[in-house]
């Protein structure tokens, strides 16, 4: 079997697909196409009212890429994740190599929220986030949408749809408008830098 490796990573989601274990003791990597695609416009993103007084409250800060380790640990730190030890290094290749990357949102205790994800073109491929205090994944991803913007990514890519995505503007498109979207992406300039 092929070991998951940072080139084998880019090459998959250049093709619409990801890896994903079934839980964090399975050594079995799965490459995963569903039929239908999370995603959110980046001019869909929805802060909500509650979130916008959350943010403008404060008490926390935002840094970009500062601790990418940190944040895969804390997202793997679940009693259910598919983030087993082998993706934990294949992604870190990425991110050393300047593929993957992090948002650490901060209060007084540590870090208390995140999300990671790839840059490939001009799509990002976003993969965990994680919460230990209420809202700081979402403000988590009002940063990170801001920063993609500003950097010219044009799709988001979240995977499946979930309640909390669906609560900030995510939906679904199928296979093949994914694909299309995707391959568009791929051929544009953008940068994310922090």
């Amino acid at each position: 079997m092929p070991q998951l490796t940072a080139e084998l990573i880019l090459r998959a989601y250049s093709l619409g697909i990801f890896p994903m274990a079934n839980s964090r003791d399975d050594t079995i990597i799965h490459w995963v196409d569903p039929k239908r695609r999370g995603v959110i416009g980046l001019d869909q993103f929805h802060i909500s009212k509650s979130l916008r007084k959350t943010i403008r409250r404060g008490g926390f800060w935002v840094t970009v890429d500062h601790d990418f380790s940190g944040v895969m640990r804390n997202c793997a730190a679940r009693s259910e994740t598919w983030i087993n030890d082998e993706i934990l290094k294949a992604y870190q290749d990425l991110y050393q190599m300047g593929y993957a990357h992090s948002l650490e949102v901060y209060d007084d205790t540590g870090m208390v929220g995140g999300v990671y994800g790839v840059a490939l073109g001009a799509a990002f491929f976003g993969e965990s986030m994680f919460s230990t205090r209420t809202d700081m994944s979402k403000i988590a991803l009002a940063h990170l949408f801001a920063h993609l913007k500003v950097g010219g990514l044009t799709l988001f890519d979240t995977q499946f749809l979930t309640d909390h995505l669906a609560s900030v503007g995510g939906g679904e498109i199928s296979r093949a408008q994914f694909q299309k979207e995707l391959a568009d992406a791929l051929k544009k300039p953008a940068v994310f830098a922090p």
